[in-house]
């Protein structure tokens, strides 16, 4: 309980603090009012069997208070919160007193727990019980189940007990089972087995890109020569096969193959892979060199003779070195040069006695005494020439021509070879009354120096007039020597 103390009044009568609601007691508190002041006290409820004692509810013993309803022939025990009816007399076992006093029989099989194992039913007896096997008929591919209360279906694909054949899949169904074919596989009703099935005949095209080869119960694709199969089992990849070079110079990959190619100077050799070289020197058709063709791997390379010649830029041909205008001759002074193909000549021309020299090539007599017949009858000129010819010159072939210069109406003229062609390849011809021209008339067939005098009588207007022509005639190879090959 709690106290509130208060001041002393005024007037000795008592204020109902209560009832004026002027205590300060808490909402779960009831105010008690007292002479000159009140109390608080808790208000506390107490669930039944139990009692408010000191603010705590504790509890209310039934038998001790006499507040039980236990008939006779019943014992009071108290409980917490409550009590229990015993009975005097105990029942036997299987046996329970009823709210008279009477033993009745306790029916086990009705409780919470099952007393019998599974697959037995419970039979309640008088006093006790007993456990009875339960027996349950199914039907084919079926059996009881463990607590023997219903039928379930047997698996005999598990157990093993069906009946299917090698090369088929056992399907459990209620009651039975059912013997299917594998993949690939269908089923031949007269004999009743599995047989293959040939899917390459059944799609054909269908399944494989290129080849299709059937194995028990399924295919294989494979691929020609130059492929390989691709990851999905039915196309076909090309192989590269210059990947593992298999040509000796170049290889081009093809579909489904591949071919060898050679570079220039090279040609393929039978084999398809093999890359020999190419002699083009002894297997060219018209020279490739005008000199010498040495054959190199894969190519040909042109040589001129150590002297007189210098490859020109084509790499093929050789090309004449003028000795005389490069100044690389070795003529003394005095003497002139003169070009040949592949070499030079050096060349004096004096003049004879009696003669002057009227330039580098010409020389004309001077005056003769008139009692001179020798010197009278004398070529009035000496010209000095130079001729260069290849061996291979078709004769007859006119090399030179000579007449007066000036000529004049009336004039006549006569040639021939007084010195020099004592082995016959030169003649001469007239050609008119005023022009003559010297021939060759036989076959040069290897370079030669000719060194021939030519006279030339001028028949005008009564009188001779001699006039002497020396011709230096140099005969070379064509263009140059002959071509060679070096293997």
């Amino acid at each position: 309980l709690l106290h509130r103390k208060c001041h002393p009044c005024s007037s000795p009568t008592d204020v109902d603090e209560c009832a004026t609601n002027t205590h300060s007691c808490q909402p779960r508190e009831h105010c008690v009012n007292t002479v000159g002041s009140f109390v608080c006290e808790h208000h506390v409820t107490c669930p039944a069997g139990y009692h408010l004692r000191n603010s705590i509810c504790k509890d209310i013993d039934e038998c001790v208070l006499q507040s039980h309803n236990c008939e006779l022939g019943f014992v009071c025990e108290n409980t917490v919160g409550s009590f229990l009816c015993n009975p005097k007399n105990k029942c036997i076992s299987g046996f329970t007193q009823d709210s008279h006093g009477n033993c009745i029989d306790i029916n086990e099989c009705s409780g919470p727990n099952e007393p019998c194992s599974l697959g037995f039913n419970c039979i309640n007896t008088v006093g006790s019980y007993t456990c009875q096997k339960k027996v349950v008929m199914c039907s084919h591919g079926y059996h009881s189940s463990p607590d023997g209360a219903k039928c379930v279906d047997i698996d005999e694909c598990q157990m093993g007990t069906h009946r299917c054949g090698a090369g088929q899949i056992c399907h459990n169904l209620p009651g039975s089972y059912r013997c299917d074919c594998q993949t690939g596989y269908q089923y031949d009703a007269l004999h009743k087995v599995c047989t293959d099935v040939n899917e390459c005949w059944r799609y054909p095209g269908r399944l494989c890109a290129q080849t299709c080869e059937n194995t028990p119960g399924s295919y294989r694709c494979s691929c020609t020569a130059g492929f390989s199969l691709a990851l999905d089992g039915k196309n076909c990849e090309d192989i590269n096969e210059c990947d593992k070079n298999p040509c000796s110079q170049e290889c081009a990959d093809i579909y489904g193959s591949y071919q060898c190619y050679c570079r220039q100077g090279y040609f393929l050799k039978e084999d398809g892979h093999t890359c020999e070289d190419i002699d083009e020197c002894s297997q060219s058709i018209g020279n490739l060199c005008t000199f010498k063709c040495l054959n190199v791997a894969g190519s040909y390379q042109c040589s001129c003779p150590p002297h007189g010649y210098v490859m020109s830029a084509n790499g093929r041909t050789c090309r004449d070195i003028d000795e005389c205008k490069t100044a690389t001759h070795n003529c003394s002074y005095g003497q002139m040069c003169y070009n040949l193909q592949g070499g030079f000549r050096c060349i004096s021309f004096d003049c004879p006695h009696n003669y002057k020299k009227v330039s580098d090539i010409r020389c004309e007599r001077t005056s003769c005494p008139s009692n001179s017949l020798d010197c009278q009858n004398s070529p009035a000129r000496i010209t000095h020439y130079q001729l260069s010819f290849q061996t291979n010159i078709i004769i007859p072939a006119q090399i030179f021509r000579i007449g007066p210069s000036p000529a004049y109406s009336g004039d006549h003229i006569t040639i021939s070879i007084i010195k020099g062609n004592e082995e016959g390849y030169f003649s001469t011809r007239k050609l008119n009354s005023f022009t003559g021209a010297v021939y060759v008339q036989r076959q040069v067939r290897k370079p030669k120096d000719f060194l021939i005098d030519l006279e030339m009588k001028l028949l005008r207007q009564g009188m001779f007039t001699t006039f002497l022509i020396i011709i230096d005639i140099y005969y070379v190879f064509p263009c140059m020597i002959p071509f060679q090959s070096v293997g």
